[in-house]
């Protein structure tokens, strides 16, 4: 039998009946009248009924594209400037910032410099749950000021809620600092929302299990935030056609990717492929430049610096503004 474990509740405050109040009114704190019963159904059934509200989020999304949009070109202009992005998150919404902040090195051979997170009680909050007071502006204020934003980053607040004390007081300090910042949040009108440059609102709704924004309001933000990085690296070049020409070949299914993303791009055989991997010095981009232009491996280098690292712009040796 699971035991149960009893942890002593915040204090409570002269403005905690309003505090209670506010949190009501939010979408996604409400009841899910799909999901009444929820404990007196069958597998199957729970099954359903999630998938069903799964359902929704993409139309949620999609209502947000234009926002999502404007952050994509902030983030391309902010990393070819030199700046960073940095998302600030607790609880799910940091964890899922912090997942799409870990996978873009591998994926895009971003340095880990470039695409960082900040989770309300640091990198053991990922896999547990801290002790850190969230609600605390103060501490996301102390947190981000530790980064050093600057006018060349957008800092972007993740929160469900919208009212994450210590995402907004990060975002509010990032901002005063004059970086650019976001917020991605799953309800309308939030105060994240008031200290922000640009809002993406993807109003999920309730949740099936109620208040619990580890379901759709994670999945809406995963599907944001995938977006809001793949994106900006297409703008930046880092992409060809639809293919991972900047995959980062640190093991051997990334190698093997790297040679049948070089094979398709420049339609070649997998021999050749591999002999120019192996002259490139291990780098997809400079193989591909090498390949696409007739050009040799100091060439494309010199083509890629000129254009940021921008495969396309490489290969035709030309630069075009984001």
């Amino acid at each position: 039998m699971a035991t149960l474990t009893m942890s002593s509740p915040p204090a409570l405050d002269p403005q905690g009946a309003s505090k209670s109040a506010d949190l009501q009114s939010l979408t996604t704190e409400q009841l899910n009248d799909a999901a009444h019963g929820l404990d007196t159904k069958s597998a199957i059934e729970i099954a359903r009924i999630i998938n069903q509200d799964d359902a929704k989020v993409a139309a949620a999304v999609k209502k947000a594209l234009p926002e999502i949009a404007m952050v994509i070109d902030t983030v391309a202009r902010c990393l070819r400037d030199g700046g960073r992005l940095i998302y600030v998150g607790a609880g799910s919404s940091g964890r899922i910032a912090a997942l799409d902040a870990s996978e873009c090195p591998p994926t895009f051979s971003t340095a880990p410099s470039q695409v960082q997170y900040i989770m309300a009680g640091g990198p053991k909050a990922l896999a547990s749950a801290s002790d850190v007071n969230e609600d605390s502006p103060e501490l996301g204020q102390r947190d981000v000021a530790k980064r050093r934003p600057t006018r060349k980053d957008i800092i972007i607040g993740v929160s469900a809620s919208g009212r994450t004390p210590y995402v907004i007081g990060a975002t509010e300090y990032a901002r005063a600092r004059g970086a650019r910042t976001a917020a991605i949040t799953c309800n309308p009108d939030s105060d994240l929302s008031r200290v922000a440059d640009i809002t993406v609102c993807a109003e999920v709704g309730p949740e099936v299990v109620s208040g619990s924004t580890r379901m759709k309001a994670s999945s809406a933000q995963k599907m944001i935030l995938n977006m809001i990085t793949t994106g900006a690296m297409t703008r930046l070049g880092y992409v060809y056609d639809n293919l991972m020409v900047n995959v980062h070949m640190k093991n051997a299914k990334l190698v093997e990717r790297g040679i049948r993303v070089l094979m398709k791009v420049c339609n070649i055989d997998r021999e050749t492929a591999i002999r120019t991997i192996k002259s490139s010095g291990k780098s997809i981009p400079i193989a591909v430049v090498m390949l696409k232009a007739n050009v040799d491996k100091m060439e494309a280098v010199r083509r890629l610096q000129k254009s940021d690292g921008n495969v396309r712009l490489a290969i035709e040796d030309s630069r075009l503004e984001l």
